[in-house]
């Protein structure tokens, strides 16, 4: 084989497998403020147990939607940043009236429970752990734990609000996130 030839077959290779990167990762562009939020089902969790209805996105119209997504129950970053919403939800979250909050790991349903019912936390968690609602926001490649990235999704189900990642640590972090939440359900 000349020199040319074994260029131009490693060339093809190369374009070959360049153009099938995207397809075979899963990968997306990203989302922003403004598109239609993904739909997905999850399986959710209170302190009561699990939810008997699976979570569908899409069922949720007509109310803002908040997706929390952390890394691992009871570290000590998840903890504060849980911690904090529960401490805020009245203000923040409205007290649950037309705002639900999901909190979104790849925890199983049963640690996230027990989690839920040991700190008295308010709202939900999701337990992804195929991970595949972490994939479809960019929290997560489709390994390891999801990234501290969230979302507001306004009562027409269209993201509202974005912030990658969520400061857990900022004063200001919450205070945008209330902003955005009154701001997306058109309330002062």
């Amino acid at each position: 084989m000349s020199f040319r030839s074994r260029c131009v077959s490693r060339m093809a290779v190369l374009v070959a497998a360049v153009t099938m990167v995207p397809a075979f990762a899963g990968a997306q562009t990203a989302l922003k403020v403004g598109d239609a939020a993904p739909d997905f089902t999850v399986t959710t969790v209170t302190a009561k147990g699990v939810d008997a209805k699976p979570f569908k996105l899409s069922e949720h119209k007509g109310e803002t939607v908040v997706l929390a997504f952390f890394p691992k129950a009871r570290t000590s970053g998840c903890t504060v940043q849980m911690e904090s919403y529960r401490d805020k939800y009245a203000d923040l979250f409205k007290g649950g009236k037309k705002v639900t909050l999901v909190g979104v790991s790849i925890d199983p349903d049963t640690a996230l429970v027990s989690w839920a019912k040991d700190a008295k936390f308010p709202f939900h968690f999701a337990a992804d752990t195929e991970r595949k609602v972490g994939v479809a926001y960019g929290a997560n490649a489709g390994t390891g734990y999801h990234k501290r990235h969230l979302y507001v999704i306004d009562p027409q189900g269209k993201i509202a609000y974005i912030t990658t990642p969520f400061n857990q640590m900022s004063a200001d972090a919450y205070t945008q996130l209330g902003d955005a939440i009154t701001k997306s359900a058109g309330t002062k």
